[in-house]
């Protein structure tokens, strides 16, 4: 049965905000599986709508998500045994298992279209030299794309430019920063530029990541080899809530619009369009959530080439897409569209 947009739109209201028992008939166990997630932006869209409609439940799991914005942080949780699956940035996985960590990424949710953003009164990348750029954290997927960006527009980072990382993993609080003397450049997206323009804040873009041909770390689901070999059945489960969570998203904008009022507290109309554009239309989260070897390729390459005593790897040493090619053969995309 195919909803109408006033009906989806009742039914998202009255999930989001009184949180019902869910409709469809669930597993009467359902198993435990605790998952981080770094930033609050976006991208996170499929994830709270996982969350918000009971799709989690749905397919047998009981998903208790937690916020762990850094991404060392987040992994070391991972490695403990404190987080099953952890939604953080490649370039941290990677780092760890370059350092032997038995980790996999597993699947992706997606990387953002960075642009590289400048305070209104610097027109070109040449008038960055001597000023600060900010990032969230060392080793974060910002930090290491500044670091892959800067030298492509002749900058040298810590020479030519000092890096700042600022602690804040949401890029459009960063932005924020031009406009508080603290930096002068960061990364953001096209959702940021229009979110300031409709506060009235002016920014130039210098840069876009994707046409200088730097490959941004997404933000990519892992788990332990460990967890990955006990407990199949949580991370299956796990994968079709998320994959579900992105058609929905895709095909029903207003859960979009929901989702984003309730986390992001966004009530622009334009804003919530382009939220939904990128994030959906556009496929910055693709629906086939396969990890982006190149990225992770990248990230590999840049680290080891910045520290020699790491082992060199392959980006196919650091994933496992085995259950969601299983997911995938099995026909469960095409029983989305049914």
């Amino acid at each position: 049965m195919v909803l109408s947009r006033l009906a989806w739109f009742v039914l998202c209201s009255l999930l989001l905000w009184n949180h019902p028992e869910p409709a469809f008939s669930q597993p009467e166990k359902l198993e435990r599986m605790t998952v981080s997630y770094a930033g609050v932006n976006s991208g996170r869209g499929p994830l709270w709508i996982a969350k918000e409609l009971h799709l989690f439940e749905k397919h047998g799991l009981d998903a208790r998500l937690v916020q762990i914005t850094a991404g060392t942080t987040s992994i070391n949780a991972l490695i403990a045994g404190d987080v099953d699956l952890a939604i953080t940035t490649s370039s941290a996985v990677v780092a760890a298992v370059l350092r032997d960590a038995p980790l996999s990424i597993i699947a992706t949710s997606g990387s953002p279209a960075y642009k590289l953003l400048a305070h209104p009164s610097i027109t070109s990348a040449a008038q960055l030299k001597g000023k600060v750029v900010g990032s969230s954290q060392v080793g974060s997927g910002a930090d290491f794309a500044i670091r892959k960006l800067l030298p492509k527009l002749g900058l040298t980072p810590g020479k030519d430019v000092t890096i700042l990382p600022t602690g804040l993993s949401e890029s459009y609080k960063r932005a924020l920063l031009m406009f508080q003397g603290r930096i002068d450049a960061t990364l953001g997206t096209i959702e940021n530029v229009l979110h300031l323009e409709l506060a009235g804040q002016k920014v130039n873009v210098l840069a876009d990541l994707k046409e200088m041909g730097v490959y941004v770390s997404g933000t990519d689901m892992s788990t332990s080899r460990q967890f990955l070999k006990n407990h199949p059945n949580k991370i299956r489960a796990f994968l079709r809530a998320y994959i579900e969570g992105i058609w929905i998203g895709l095909h029903h904008r207003v859960t979009s619009d929901a989702v984003y009022r309730k986390y992001l507290k966004i009530e622009n109309p334009k804003l919530l369009e382009a939220m939904h554009r990128t994030t959906f239309v556009a496929g910055n989260v693709p629906l086939k959530p396969y990890p982006v070897l190149e990225s992770i390729q990248s990230d590999i390459d840049y680290l080891t080439a910045a520290n020699p005593g790491l082992k060199t790897k392959k980006s196919t040493d650091v994933v496992d897409t085995t259950l969601l090619k299983e997911i995938e053969n099995e026909g469960f995309f095409a029983q989305l569209r049914k």
